[in-house]
């Protein structure tokens, strides 16, 4: 029977092109922190956690030493290798793997980068416990990823039309939740920021390639939604909606 692995794996290796050029994933405040947060590192071993279309190595690549594009789908990899080679990147390499198996050696990299991954891991604790192991002491992790804005109505509608619209999906955490996993996997948090991120409905779910049943089941939920449910989430006519972002900073503890 297929795992979630499997699941996950199929989901964006069939639409791994589509990443490369999808807007939410190309741009955003979070890679213009990360364009500024990396010029000083310009010796640094990097992993790119979850690459997809390797947005997060492209930039890297520009300032430090050499960068590492890890992930589940060897297409996204494909499409990482190849555009890296188109652009003149030397150094980024890639590998296959799991998150909660990184098959790298302890205290191996300097940064390590999570952008829009998070959310599909299996088992988040066991992720950030495995990034401890090989960042170096006084390393930096950087998660940047969709947080759920925590009262139990919102949450909901959230997580739901997540699911609906993508069966790899496991759950946009809280910002506590996030500090929690964080300091139990043995991090210190150096900076949050936050930011809203709309997201376009068609290309939503045109992105996952989402059954149309599902999309319709979605468009159904969105109405039906109460009204301080669609304020929050400035829910349009046409589907498009806006949510939570926070970039969440982070120092290895010795």
């Amino acid at each position: 029977m297929a795992t979630h692995h499997d699941n996950v794996k199929q989901q964006f290796g069939e639409q791994a092109n589509a990443y490369l050029t999808s807007k939410v994933h190309a741009q955003g405040p979070d890679l213009e922190y990360l364009d500024k947060f990396l010029i000083p590192y310009s010796d640094a071993q990097l992993l790119d956690m979850g690459c997809g279309a390797g947005h997060v190595s492209f930039i890297a690549a520009k300032y430090v030493k050499q960068v590492t594009a890890y992930d589940l789908s060897d297409e996204m990899l494909s499409v990482v290798a190849l555009t890296a080679q188109s652009r003149g990147f030397s150094n980024i390499s890639v590998k296959q793997g799991y998150a909660e198996y990184p098959p790298f050696a302890d205290n191996q990299f300097d940064i390590v980068v999570s952008r829009y991954s998070a959310h599909h891991w299996h088992d988040v604790g066991k992720s950030l416990r495995e990034l401890h192991r090989i960042i170096k002491p006084n390393g930096k992790l950087i998660i940047m990823d969709v947080v759920s804005p925590g009262h139990p109505v919102l949450d909901i509608w959230l997580q739901t039309i997540e699911a609906m619209r993508d069966t790899s999906h496991v759950r946009d955490y809280t910002p506590g939740e996030w500090l929690t996993f964080l300091t139990e996997a043995g991090f210190s948090i150096d900076n949050i920021k936050r930011h809203r991120l709309t997201l376009s409905f068609d290309t939503w779910v045109k992105r996952m390639r989402t059954p149309e049943r599902l999309i319709d089941a979605i468009r159904l939920y969105q109405e039906t939604a109460a009204n301080d449910t669609k304020t929050y989430f400035e829910l349009q006519t046409d589907g498009s909606f806006t949510t939570d972002m926070m970039i969440i900073e982070t120092t290895k503890l010795i």
